[in-house]
């Protein structure tokens, strides 16, 4: 493709070089280390790196022309000066890949929790009838039924358009994260259908004020196509706000919860451990059978429902295809101990997902219930701080461990367990550094009826490897017990 036409669109500030836009672009890249013959390179700020460094390593590896934010002149090949190369990116590779995502049936996910989960049933009842679905999300990414490995909920834009480009099934599913809105990864990509989970304080290391969390989720609307459709779960207030304000902009919106001024609302008298739901749709009433317990997981159900009928145009259909949900990877996934526990695993990360867990698990009833406690380093400690205090309510025991820590030192992450705990937890509880010793704990000090929950991991690999503990380490564990 010629780099005229993969420039389509784009606000160049200043063209140097040999001004040469005509060049053949034979691929684009945003990293210096896999450029080729004939690519593009999008020279981006990072965090840690600067791709503008390596402008002279990727001209030596031959690249054909570069798009960057800084002011470089007298290069042997075009170069071209934009505002934001992130941004920028998204444009470039809608243009080489020709626009995928206008020829697909998108549906953008977003919401503090239950992306996953709503993705997983939207792609199940679809699939169940006839559709096949691309996968992008937090657990994998699937293409043409096969799974490619994913680092981010929500990958680069370069990434998206090549994954859409390569993708033959009709329907393509995204989850949609704050960051990925952020920082451009979705910018370029057109959706027939949006839809909002809930919305909970989360990520206020990246955003600061909720207020702007909140915005950061509210711009994927944005990008719905012209005869676009908002799915919203107006039992969120943050929600509620986001359909009034797309509404008063023209925008159409299906809406879903217990109101019914609803186009779908559900009567919740059914305690949530149970298999079954009564809804209404169109002043029709049905009773869907549904896997996953949890109220907050008949909202995810209700949201993916909402989605397929605008799709399939058959309720029947779609119940029917519940039927068949088993449920979702490190999502509430219920695993029988031989001792009579029982072991929920749950992503929980925000104190709505975690007090959701345990309101879950209460209604079964448990003899006791243990609550294994990940944090990580390097996140929003405030978030902790309300989710520490539910656990402590709600848990016969909590065991305070870490998930991962994103840089952090042990013993910074250890004293910080610490203060948690004296500061907000109360005498149910106790700290064990290692995730692996802890599970080992809760597994010998449960019984028959307990139920141990493990959140904050859900389907994720360790960042870490954890230790083979020392006389010294078991020393400093005992100290905590």
């Amino acid at each position: 493709m010629k780099l005229i036409d993969v420039i389509r669109g784009l606000a160049i500030n200043n063209d140097v070089g040999n001004n040469d836009n005509n060049v053949d672009v034979k691929g684009i890249t945003d990293n210096s280390l896999h450029v080729k013959e004939g690519d593009l390179f999008v020279a981006i700020k990072g965090h840690k790196v600067n791709g503008h460094d390596y402008i002279d390593q990727v001209i030596e590896a031959g690249a054909a022309a570069i798009v960057g934010e800084e002011e470089h002149t007298e290069l042997p090949i075009p170069y071209l000066q934009v505002n934001n190369s992130r941004k920028a990116l998204g444009t470039l590779a809608k243009n080489y890949y020709m626009d995928p995502s206008a020829f697909k049936v998108m549906i953008g996910i977003t919401g503090t929790n239950g992306k996953t989960t709503t993705s997983y049933i939207l792609k199940h009842i679809l699939e169940e009838n006839g559709l096949s679905c691309t996968l992008i999300g937090t657990i994998n990414n699937i293409v043409n039924g096969e799974v490619v490995s994913t680092t981010n909920t929500t990958p680069s834009s370069l990434v998206i358009n090549e994954l859409i480009f390569r993708s033959n099934d009709p329907v393509v599913i995204m989850e949609v994260s704050s960051h990925g809105i952020d920082q451009y990864r979705v910018e370029g990509i057109s959706f027939d259908y949006c839809l909002f989970t809930n919305f909970t304080r989360d990520h206020l290391d990246y955003h600061l004020t909720i207020e702007n969390y909140f915005q950061a989720k509210r711009k994927l609307f944005d990008q719905l196509k012209p005869n676009g459709l908002a799915v919203i779960n107006t039992d969120d207030e943050w929600a509620k706000k986001l359909n009034q304000d797309l509404i008063s902009k023209g925008k159409r919106t299906f809406t879903v919860g217990q109101s019914k001024n609803n186009d779908i609302s559900f009567n919740n008298a059914i305690s949530s451990n149970k298999k079954s739901i009564n809804i209404t749709e169109k002043e029709e009433s049905y009773t869907v059978d549904f896997a996953m317990p949890g109220l907050h997981n008949f909202y995810n159900m209700l949201s993916a429902c909402a989605t397929s009928l605008q799709i399939i145009n058959s309720t029947e259909a779609i119940i029917d295809s519940i039927k068949t949900f088993s449920g979702v990877k490190g999502r509430f996934e219920i695993i029988r101990n031989d001792n009579g526990s029982t072991f929920v695993v749950d992503y929980a990360h925000t104190s709505d997902g975690l007090l959701n867990i345990l309101n879950t698990v209460n209604e079964f009833n448990p003899k006791g219930i243990i609550h294994i406690f990940g944090m990580r380093g390097n996140r929003d400690v405030a978030k902790y701080k309300d989710m520490l205090k539910i656990s402590a309510s709600m848990s016969t025991l909590y065991i305070l461990t870490m998930d991962d820590l994103n840089l952090v030192s042990y013993q910074s992450m250890l004293r910080e367990l610490e203060v948690l705990n004296e500061q907000f937890g109360n005498q149910k509880g106790i700290i064990i550094p290692d995730r692996t010793l802890a599970i080992k704990y809760a597994i010998e000090n449960s019984a028959k009826d307990d139920w141990i929950i493990i959140t904050g991991k859900g389907h994720e690999k360790y960042q870490q490897s954890y230790f083979v503990p020392t006389q010294s380490d078991m020393e400093t564990i005992e100290h905590f017990i």
